[in-house]
This record gives C-alpha cells, structure tokens and sequence, in this order.
C-alpha cells in the first residue's frame, strides 16, 4: 500500500487495490473469444458505477497475457484508446486472433478509440 498523508489517500489507495485484486479475478474469467465491458466488470467485482477504476486498473495490470485486460472494451464495442500493452491496434489484433468479431464504425459515434467495433450481440460474455 502506497503511504500518503491524510486518511481519505490511505482510504482510497486501500480501496484501490482491493478492487484491482476483485478486478484481476473478474477479467481472469473472461473466456477466449468473447469480451466484457468496464461497467460489467466493475458490477461483477462488486462496485456498479466504477468502471474507470476497472480502467485505472487495468492499465496496471500486474501480469499482461495471464490477466486478460485485451477482453475489456466499452459498452458500445469500441476499443480502449489508451490501450495500456500496445494501443486499440495491438487490442484488436489481439481480440481478433481469438475469433471476436467486428462491426464497422458509426461516424463520431464511439465511446472510445475511433475505427471498427466489436460486435457485443456475438461476443459479449454472459456472465
């Protein structure tokens, strides 16, 4: 745990990694093929509403290719732009040779990185 002065850091840094932990686990889950979203995540590690700290964490993934962070996109498919292991590109390459399928882009539509979507009808995991 990360030491700072204040009870509200210590509080939420403690927070913070508990939640990573309960995020890790959600992800680990996620089978081949298909993808979840932040806010799905964030409901299955107990915090509905905290999709961007399942973002935060993420991006700290402790151990990329055993946690499967590439499986998690926004809500309307599109990809992470600030994709942590090699941007939305590598995020797509990496869906793609697990069979995830793609729809193409709707003008100015997408909540995250701009080009294809993934096609949540097919691919989102029903957890």
């Amino acid at each position: 745990m990360i030491v700072a002065q204040g009870r509200a850091v210590t509080v939420i840094m403690g927070f913070m990694e508990t939640f990573s932990q309960k995020v890790y686990a959600v992800v680990r889950r996620i089978p081949r093929g298909s993808v979840a979203t932040y806010g799905q995540v964030a409901a299955l590690a107990g915090a509905p509403r905290n999709a961007r700290f399942v973002g935060f964490a993420l991006h700290a993934n402790p151990e990329p290719g055993v946690i499967p962070c590439h499986r998690v996109v926004f809500r309307d498919g599109s990809l992470a732009p600030g994709f942590a292991f090699g941007g939305p590109e590598r995020q797509r390459a990496l869906l793609e040779e697990e069979g995830v399928a793609f729809v193409p882009p709707v003008d100015g539509a997408n909540a995250g990185a701009d080009g294809w979507r993934v096609d949540m009808d097919r691919c989102r995991w029903r957890a």
